[in-house]
């Protein structure tokens, strides 16, 4: 017993073996409960082992999430696959941040936006929910809401906010990476035609390019603090793939936080000379790509260029629908959830555009939580980003808030906190802000 209690891996073992032993003894005294029992089985073992190495568990998670298989298993199983897929990948998330809490501690997050989802869920059930929209549908959408935030309400280990960091950088390459072998056999294309060929993954280009940022702003902040080849080398794979999902609005505010970051921010590591030669060479490359646009139309990124193409989102069928619904109750919303019933699946729009999702963050946030959840959640941000960045490090400090000071801008024009890449923008943002250190420390390289 003592040599168990000593070495938590025959610990673990132990009781797997004593609980697969269990179910295959049920399974012979009931053999019709044997399938749910070893899967029972199972999925203990995993907490287990999650429990065990949650650091671990957790990187597993976000290069899973970032891959957004909800949009391949759509396309394999059909559309009733996406939600359920959504809720598994966001239940995952929450538990493994619940194990978080309970290996590292519980901390409270006065500031998390996580609170204005709880606000505005408890505002709409006390004001009335949008016609159709239930209160455990409601309740399930705030959870989802939620879900990208649960990592803030645990005190993060320096070692798993650094493997965090790490692992989100490669997320879009093994999104890519993945998709190879099943494009090779034609189980799933790594380019979808939309307005010229996108770049889609595993997922879909929106969601990869979203995927992206984060992973762009987690190299920016190694640099700076590192200074290594090899995170020069994601960036600009990172900004690649990028280019090559053909997501305008993501492009631009990617361009704006590298350009504003490596001019205006100074590092020992990163040397000037380093950051004006990256800034000249990207200069110089785009009269080079405006020239071979027309070369190269069938890039979606290149059609735009070359034909002027506007109008390819749709959004102009999609917001004046919000706009009628928030119009409808100004100052409280209809409830978290309401913007997935404002447009219903079967509707003209739906089957035109696929989605009937606001791609406007302000505007969704509208329907659900009026002018006062909207001012709510918009004040928890500005605050949340200030405060919990004041002990960073100069570098990381400055990146984050050029970061989320496009994030607020992106958030017009896409959906960034309730699809999957809020996830793992939200994970990232809880292990940076959990690394804080004096600026006399040693950075993690010299410390090794």
């Amino acid at each position: 017993m003592r040599a168990i209690v000593d070495h938590p891996d025959v610990s673990i073992l132990t009781a797997a073996a004593a609980m697969l032993a269990a179910a295959l003894a049920c399974g012979l005294l009931a053999p019709a409960l044997f399938g749910m029992l070893l899967t029972a089985t199972v999925l203990a073992c995993l907490g287990f082992l999650a429990f065990r190495f949650p650091t671990q568990s957790c990187v597993l998670w976000l290069l899973v999430t970032g891959m957004s298989l909800e949009m391949a298993f759509a396309d394999w199983v059909g559309d009733v696959a996406y939600q359920p897929v959504i809720a598994v990948i966001k239940a995952i998330g929450i538990g493994l941040g619940g194990l978080c809490v309970l290996r590292f501690g519980p901390k409270l997050d006065l500031l998390c936006p996580a609170w204005g989802f709880v606000a505005m869920l408890m505002t709409g059930l006390a004001h009335g929910l949008y016609p159709g929209l239930t209160a455990a549908e409601s309740l399930r959408s705030a959870i989802g809401s939620i879900a990208p935030f649960v990592f803030c309400f645990s005190r993060l280990p320096r070692y798993w906010a650094e493997t965090i960091i790490r692992a989100r950088k490669w997320c879009p390459v093994v999104a890519v990476v993945a998709c190879l072998p099943l494009a090779a056999i034609g189980l799933r294309p790594l380019f979808v035609d939309s307005g010229g060929a996108r770049l889609a993954g595993l997922g879909h280009p929106a969601f990869l390019a979203n995927v992206c940022l984060p992973a762009i702003y987690a190299c920016l902040i190694q640099l700076y603090r590192e200074g290594r080849r090899g995170d020069l080398g994601l960036l600009i794979a990172n900004g690649l793939i990028l280019v090559l999902t053909g997501a305008r609005a993501p492009l631009f505010y990617a361009v704006a936080v590298c350009a504003f970051s490596l001019l205006s921010i100074q590092s020992r590591q990163f040397a000037a000379r380093d950051r004006i030669l990256l800034v000249l060479s990207v200069l110089a490359l785009l009269p080079i790509l405006v020239l071979c646009a027309g070369a190269f139309s069938e890039v979606r990124l290149f059609n735009v260029m070359a034909n002027e193409a506007g109008n390819l989102s749709g959004r102009d069928l999609l917001w004046p629908e919000f706009e009628a619904a928030a119009a409808r109750s100004p100052w409280f919303g209809w409830g978290v959830g309401a913007g997935n019933v404002v447009i219903p699946p079967d509707s003209a729009i739906v089957q035109q555009m696929h989605t009937w999702a606001a791609h406007n963050e302000y505007l969704r946030i509208g329907v659900e939580g009026g002018l006062l959840g909207r001012a709510l959640l918009v004040g928890l941000f500005a605050a949340w980003i200030f405060v919990r960045s004041r002990d960073l490090p100069a570098a990381d400090r400055r990146i984050m808030r050029l970061a989320f000071l496009a994030y607020a801008g992106h958030a017009g024009t896409d959906n960034v906190l309730i699809s999957t890449p809020a996830c793992v923008m939200f994970a990232f943002t809880a292990a940076v802000f959990a690394r804080p250190e004096l600026r006399s420390a040693p950075t993690a390289r010299h410390a090794a």
